[in-house]
Parts: structure tokens; sequence; C-alpha cells
């Protein structure tokens, strides 16, 4: 029987889909999953996109250029300039999500193990992209306790050496819903430039920042033309995760140039998702004023809920639709199957995603959730009160186990 690749065994599991036979398992049995455990939103996509796609009337599907359609591009880069950020429609292409936005910024700026750095925890899946692109990701960890804030420029220092070439950060973050400050981004320019690095930001979720702060962009900041590579996507911004449309933009013309050649190789972005991305650039202003409120009123429901059951610690996040919870058990993983394998309250249970994936460092975030406020009110609230009466009854559930191992050793 033929090998499997040395890369395709270390690609790591998704902690966000890794319990799905456990959830599916759960429905078969008769329960209701209230599925906190992955940003897809139930936010309506906004119906000018949908109608662009319901009126495509052209007789072929046809490739687009491998940058995406001028249209789009020439669209976005309006979009941009409007959030005062220079970017003209050539410093951008179109890519498939987010995702190869990232694949394509990694293979383009660093050479194998080439070193990048990146506050933890982090987006599970920039483990999949540095592997695939052969970069090593050097952690630096933030911590619940402070809202993981980022750390001080001295632990920056300590990480740099010889091989690094960039540091990548998401603002606002996913998993923590943290919003980089002024102060925070101008840290990160001065290293930035003082050890001639990249700097990368994913900055999908720039639209949801809550409590009267402003998201800014790293692309904003003076000096850094030749080092900012931002990373976009409409699949939250718009609530079209299925769209599978993102962007990768810089002002770098080599990094640009160079990520061309990676975007003809794969011919072009989807012709149909582009069509519904360039008509969401339409959207009206009150689609995200509404939104926004939603997010920020569901973020209290579930923050607000999760800090009021005994032994949990939840920061309130300042952007996204993530929350990290602290939980009083020893393993938040073996928590998070329980819940679904063995336990239910009234007919429903819930999804969560276990935040030890979201850490490259060993040992951390063991007793940690990541949830995402991304369902309707009701159904926020009914979680809580199934985790509320789930962390009661879980100590009782080990003790009974304890015992029974007590029993048969006897």
């Amino acid at each position: 029987m033929p090998f499997i690749s040395k890369k395709g065994f270390a690609m790591p599991e998704s902690p966000i889909r890794k319990l799905v036979p456990y959830a599916e398992a759960a429905i078969e049995a008769g329960n209701e999953v209230i599925h906190l455990n992955i940003g897809q939103p139930d936010i309506e996509t906004p119906e000018v996109a949908l109608q662009a796609i319901k009126n495509y009337d052209k007789k072929v599907i046809e490739y687009s250029h491998s940058a995406g359609f001028l249209s789009y591009r020439k669209g976005l880069a309006k979009y941009y300039q409007s959030k005062d950020l220079d970017v003209d429609y050539q410093d951008i292409i179109i890519t498939n999500g987010g995702s190869e936005a990232i694949l394509f910024a990694m293979m383009t700026c660093f050479n194998p193990e080439d070193e990048l750095i990146v506050p933890e925890p982090f987006y599970a899946n920039y483990n999949a992209f540095a592997l695939e692109a052969g970069v090593i990701l050097r952690p630096i960890t933030t911590y619940l306790k402070d809202s993981y804030a980022l750390p001080p420029i001295e632990d920056f220092r300590e990480l740099i050496n010889e091989r690094t070439r960039g540091i990548l950060i998401c603002n606002p973050g996913n998993p923590t819903g943290y919003l980089y400050n002024e102060e925070e981004l101008e840290t990160l320019r001065k290293i930035v430039l003082a050890q001639d690095l990249f700097l990368f930001s994913d900055e999908v979720y720039r639209e949801f920042c809550y409590d009267g702060r402003d998201h800014h962009s790293i692309l904003s900041l003076e000096g850094l033309e030749n080092h900012a590579i931002i990373v976009d996507s409409v699949s939250k911004r718009y609530s079209m995760c299925g769209a599978r449309i993102g962007a990768l933009v810089s002002k770098n013309k080599d990094v640009m140039s160079t990520a061309m050649k990676f975007a003809q190789a794969r011919l072009s972005p989807p012709t149909l998702g582009q069509v519904a991305g360039e008509a969401a650039l339409n959207t009206p202003d009150k689609y995200f004023e509404d939104v926004k409120a939603e997010y920020l009123s569901r973020r209290d429901i579930l923050v607000d809920g999760l800090n009021s059951i005994q032994g949990v610690t939840c920061p309130k996040p300042g952007g996204a639709f993530y929350a990290m919870a602290e939980l009083p058990v020893d393993s938040a993983e073996n928590f998070c199957q329980w819940i679904l394998d063995s336990y239910s309250y009234k007919g429903h249970t819930v999804m969560m995603a276990p935040a030890e994936g979201f850490y490259a460092s060993p040992d951390l975030g063991t007793r940690e959730v990541r949830l995402a406020y991304v369902l309707e009110k009701d159904k926020l609230k009914k979680a809580i009160e199934v985790l509320r009466n789930a962390l009661e009854e879980y100590p009782k559930t080990l003790e009974a186990q304890s015992s029974a191992v007590d029993v048969r050793a006897i």
C-alpha cells in the first residue's frame, strides 16, 4: 500500500470541527445542538448580493482574470478608500476566501523554515497554512487575565532571530475577539521597521467593533508601504461564508507580482462568488448598523451569561463575534465531548470549540473554549442555561466514574 506523505500526517485536525461526529450522534439521539463552535452567522446575506446571483444572465460561467475581475477590484479599492486607506485596484488580488490569501502571502514572503511570530491563541488554520508553506510559527502568548492584550515589545524582541521574517495578527481577533488599539499597532510598526519584517494583518472582522471603538488597519500606519500585507474576506462582513471570496492587499509591488504567479497557477477565483462580492459593495450602511447592533446584543447576552456561571471567566471582546472562556474543568476538550456525547438539558446541548487547538505552545488553553455568538439571542440564552446546568452536573459524573473505577479495582 502506498505511503501517505509526512506533511499529510502532520496536518492538524480542526479544533472547530473535530467534535462533529459527537454532535451528529447527539442529533440522532433527538437532541437539538446549539452550534457555538463555528463562525457561521445566521445573519441574512445582503439582498443586493443574492439578487446579483439570481440575475446572472451570461451564457457561459467563464474564468476571470487571475487577480479577479477588474470591475470588482476597482470597486473594492473604492471600499478601502472610503476607509481612508490608500489602496489602488493594482494592490489587490482576489482569492478563494481569506484562507488562500494567507497561503499566498506565506508562500510569497517566506522560504522553508523561515519564522513567523503570531500572538496566541490564534485562528487554528494558521497552523495548517504554515505547514503547507513550510513556515515555522513562533507563538507569543497572550493571556485571558489580560483580555489577550498584546505582550510587551521586549517579548517580541526575545523571539526575533535571523530566520524571523514577519509578524501576523488578526484584528479584531479570532478566537479572542480582541481589538488592537493604536498604541499596540504603533508598537508593531516600530518592531517591523527596526527588524525589516513583514507585518500581516487578517482584517476580515473590521466592520464589527464595539463600545465606541474603531478599527485601525495596518495599511494606515506610516512607513509600512513595503511591509504591510492585509488579508480580507466577504465571508463574515456580508455573511457570505460559502461564496469563498477573499483578497490579498499590499502596496508592495514585488509581493503582489510574486503572489500573482501563485494566483495564475490556480487559474482564477470563483466567478459567481465575485459576482456576489462585487454586488455586496453596494450594501446599504443600515445593514452594517443593524448587524453590528445585533452582534453587540448577542455578545452581551453570551458574555454576561457566561460570567454569571460560578467558576467561569470570560473577557468581553472588543470586536468580531467570538469569545474565549475559561471553564471550571480540568479538560475543556473532555467537557466539550461529554456535553455532546452524554448530556442534554431539556432536549438541548451545546457544541463549542476546545481552545487548546488555538495555541501552538503545549499545555495552554486546556481549560478554555471558544464560543461564537453568531446565533439568535434566544438560542444563546438557551445555551447559557444548558452550560450552567451541565457545569453543575459534570463534577458529579466524574465522581461517579472515579468511584466505579475504585470499585472495579477492589
